[in-house]
């Protein structure tokens, strides 16, 4: 049984807060600067360069991408292995609240959702998997809230077609619009119940860009862009660089889809300990 202080977890998660609002990852810039070449629109062009000089502005002078440095959602893979000597998930938020608090980021959090009152740094929104080994992974994504605001689901009946599927998928980023700062990554969560397909939505931004698609992520991120709300809604064939989607098992008497959009300064990093 490997053993690793809870001290170490919370430096990681702290390197990992600066890590995600600071630079944008490698395969969304690949795929912003894929999609500004290819934009025949002029405008839509000129706001792809305006989002990647923004990136790398960010980067040069550590600067958060976006002033909105959102609900800070952490995915931990607990190796069965690995015994951690303390608290985890207080080792987790109190990373969060110092990485926050460290690089001057805004403090976005509320302790009571219905009454409000003064924000704070923490506490994030952690998912634990428990896995073979005696490592123990741990990815960090920022959410904003202009997107997360987007998200949708719907508990289909198990009869439904596949085209009705893509009418809610679509459907959902038409909703959207230009409110969540195209252009977009749609992560699509498909069976288990209602909570858990919600999760594989948001799993599924973190799933590469450049990964393998399959062909229907193909053809919905081909139907999106022929909508033409383009970045930041203003036009152009560039509404979404990107459709992920992760699927569970589920129940016989349903079928429940999660649509998760991100903006496009999708951000999240990783480390294993």
């Amino acid at each position: 049984m490997r053993e690793l202080k809870a001290v170490r977890i919370t430096q990681a998660v702290m390197d990992l807060v600066k890590q995600a609002n600071f630079l944008l990852r490698k395969d969304v810039l690949s795929a912003l600067h894929k999609a500004q070449r290819s934009e025949k629109n002029r405008r839509a062009k000129t706001i792809l360069k305006a989002v990647l000089d923004n990136a790398a502005y960010a980067q040069k002078e550590s600067l958060a991408i976006c002033q909105d440095t959102g609900i800070p959602v952490v995915f931990v893979e607990l190796g069965q292995d690995l015994r951690v000597s303390g608290n985890l998930k207080s080792a987790i938020n109190k990373g969060v609240e110092e990485g926050y608090k460290k690089y001057s980021l805004r403090n976005s959090i509320i302790a009571d959702p219905l009454n409000r009152g003064k924000s704070g740094f923490s506490p994030c929104i952690m998912h634990i998997d428990i896995v073979p080994g005696d490592k123990i992974k741990l990815t960090l994504l920022p959410k904003g809230f202009g997107c997360e605001n987007k998200s949708q689901l719907k508990m289909f009946k198990p009869t439904a077609s596949l085209p009705e599927i893509k009418d809610f998928i679509i459907g959902a980023v038409k909703n959207a619009g230009p409110d969540a700062c195209p252009p977009y990554v749609v992560g699509v969560g498909v069976g288990g119940s209602a909570d858990y397909s919600g999760i594989l939505a948001k799993k599924a931004l973190l799933v590469r860009l450049d990964a393998k698609r399959s062909q229907l992520e193909k053809d919905l991120l081909n139907q999106i862009n022929k909508t033409g709300i383009g970045p930041m809604g203003l036009g152009g064939a560039t509404t979404a660089l990107a459709v992920k989607i992760l699927t569970y098992p589920t129940h016989i008497a349903g079928l429940p889809v999660s649509v998760n959009i991100s903006c496009h300064a999708l951000r999240s990093a990783q480390i294993v300990l």
